[in-house]
């Protein structure tokens, strides 16, 4: 995910939150400084602890500001697509979209080095990870209330599953270099949940691309124009 951008000029303390975002999401927390933010921002480090006091601050801030971005694109799914496999899909799509920028989930990073973060930073990605949890447990109760998903666990247990298998492709195509990977675990996970029997109909409308999705629902869970996933 990518964070929103702002019109021309981005004040300060906005272009802090992109850079910083995108270092996590390449580096990870711990694999940059103040110093690295400062010199591409073209501020004093000074000056960058007047905007984030301390790095924790930033980390804070930062997945505050993407976990917002995540929620607008889950809520843009919803009112777009009406269909459970259609939304699933788009869900999926988010973080292809984001492995397509050369960047990992900024949270999925994150979460790698959670036992060196502060307390803060920790309680916000476990709410991260509890609302995808959460939108994709209710998703898939409802998937299967209508005969679009088969699930042989209970859902919150189906929904931790998916995002724990999504963030993990995440990082094996990053570390082989072949997104394709990424792609065949996703369509692995989705036809894992489908009807052993399905009408057609409902067989196109699982075709892998995310068709219908506006394009501000992509770009919001991409991280531009909010913090970057």
């Amino acid at each position: 995910m990518t964070s929103p951008k702002s019109p021309v000029a981005q004040p300060t303390t906005i272009r802090i939150l992109e850079v910083a975002e995108r270092l996590v999401q390449t580096r990870g927390f711990n694999g940059f400084s103040y110093a690295d933010i400062a010199a591409e921002v073209g501020i004093t480090k000074a000056s960058l602890h007047y905007h984030f006091a301390t790095k924790a601050d930033l980390g804070r801030t930062l997945i505050e500001r993407y976990s917002s971005a995540f929620e607008g694109a889950l809520q843009h799914i919803m009112q777009d697509l009406h269909e459970p496999q259609l939304q699933l899909r788009a869900y999926v799509q988010i973080y292809a979209k984001v492995l397509a920028d050369e960047r990992m989930c900024l949270c999925g990073m994150l979460a790698a080095e959670f036992g060196t973060l502060p307390e803060p930073m920790q309680h916000a990605l476990r709410a991260f990870f509890a609302l995808n949890e959460r939108w994709l447990a209710s998703l898939l109760e409802r998937g299967e209330r209508e005969g679009c998903f088969v699930l042989r666990v209970p859902a919150s247990e189906a929904a931790s599953m998916l995002v724990s298998a999504l963030e993990g492709a995440m990082l094996v195509a990053r570390a082989s270099g072949e997104t394709t990977k990424f792609e065949s675990a996703a369509r692995l996970l989705l036809w894992q949940l489908a009807p052993a029997h399905r009408p057609a109909s409902l067989a196109r409308a699982a075709r892998p691309r995310a068709a219908g999705v506006r394009p501000a629902a992509v770009r919001a869970a991409r991280g531009r124009n909010s913090p970057r996933s």
